[in-house]
């Protein structure tokens, strides 16, 4: 296979290497900050190992390298982040955190990977994931653990809806794609790496994501903050976007 077909099995071939470096680190070896440091640096080489050897000639944006300018004038670089959620990767009794894998192309991320390790799923762009009906009830929007914006609560509230707080953002990202949640609405800081994977996913079972004024995402940008987010079901785009405009 060719083209961007064979793109999204490399992501994923990527995606599975990282999560069989990390997955046993979690047992018998170093707890803590300790763990969350080898877990980084065991991700980033197993991601390196199959990027190299299958995509010699691109460009490789991670979190765990020294950011490489020759990007900005690359044809094909690959997005990553090793190890999404670094302080839940590092409490074996959390799952949320991620391995993200995405290739931008021609300006746009064509293919992508995000795995969930510590559940044992696999979330790739192509075949895309179907999104699953949302139930009855509240909406609910995922937030950060340790800062929920304010826009968050404002959608809550112009929804009535709950806040929901979850680790890594392409956990929370992935949480809406899965419907266990409705939204996932950002506003604390962000990087390019910590949403390409992730976005691209999402876009691909049909969800709706932009920025926090709904403005496009731009990825392999100079500036590697992106710093807010939306993702959020089709039909409940329009009044999230809106509720946040309100609040700003």
């Amino acid at each position: 296979m060719t083209g961007v077909g064979r793109d999204v099995e490399v992501a994923q071939a990527a995606a599975r290497a990282a999560a069989d470096a990390l997955l046993p680190l979690r047992t018998g070896g170093p707890e803590g900050r300790a763990l969350g440091d080898a877990g980084d640096a065991a991700a980033q080489r197993a991601i390196l190992g199959v990027l190299t050897g299958a995509r010699p000639g691109d460009a490789v944006f991670s979190e765990e390298a020294v950011d490489d300018a020759r990007r900005l004038t690359a044809d094909r670089v690959w997005i990553v982040d090793p190890l999404d959620g670094t302080r839940e990767y590092s409490d074996p009794a959390r799952g949320d955190w991620a391995v993200h894998v995405a290739l931008w192309a021609g300006g746009e991320l064509v293919a992508a990977a995000v795995a969930l390790p510590a559940l044992d799923e696999m979330h790739v762009t192509d075949p895309a994931p179907a999104l699953p009906p949302r139930p009855d009830g509240p909406v609910r929007i995922a937030v950060s653990r340790t800062r929920p914006p304010a826009e968050a609560q404002a959608v809550a509230d112009a929804l009535g809806g709950e806040l929901v707080p979850m680790g890594s953002a392409g956990y929370k990202a992935l949480a809406v794609v899965r419907g266990e949640v409705d939204a996932y609405v950002h506003g604390g800081g962000m990087y390019q790496w910590d949403s390409a994977a992730p976005v691209a996913v999402a876009r691909a079972a049909g969800l709706v994501t932009c920025r926090l004024d709904g403005s496009p995402l731009v990825y392999n940008a100079p500036d590697p903050s992106l710093p807010d987010l939306v993702v959020a079901r089709p039909e409940l785009a329009p009044e999230v976007l809106a509720a946040v405009a309100a609040a700003r």
